[in-house]
């Protein structure tokens, strides 16, 4: 995925709210291509899993239970330096300081309910995007 390719998830905050439609419309009109897309439900042993690099920290064990909590919706999306162009396109964690009209700042409800999952660099989208997806699943 490197360079041109990053993975999302709509968390279940913006599931639960009926936002996936107007996430992937902000999606498709900033550009991307998706390329793979599954809805789903992650297990507490899955989420925990998917995020493991947390789990020394205090938040992991909420984390996993909110992430486990509902439907998501896993993607990979295509366009020029991906990465950089989904995390502006999301806006920042805290949606009182994303960016007007950012998905975060649309349809996040707080910091830990915060609509999206955007990769942080080329190697983690990669990652990411095997977590979910094999090499069938992907156009």
């Amino acid at each position: 995925m490197s360079g041109n390719r990053t993975f999302t998830m709509i968390k279940p905050d913006a599931t639960a709210s009926n936002n996936i439609g107007a996430i992937l419309q902000k999606i498709n009109e900033a550009g991307f291509r998706i390329i793979a897309m599954k809805y789903t439900r992650l297990s507490a042993e899955s989420a925990g899993k998917f995020y493991a690099v947390h789990s020394e920290r205090p938040f992991y064990k909420d984390l996993v239970n909110y992430m486990s909590s509902g439907t998501i919706v896993a993607a990979i999306l295509e366009k020029d330096n991906a990465v950089a162009s989904f995390r502006e396109l999301i806006g920042a964690t805290d949606p009182a300081k994303a960016a007007p009209g950012t998905i975060r700042a649309l349809f996040a409800k707080s910091i830990e309910a915060n609509a999206v999952h955007g990769s942080d660099s080329d190697e983690n989208a990669q990652i990411e995007g095997n977590f979910f997806f094999s090499e069938l699943e992907r156009f």
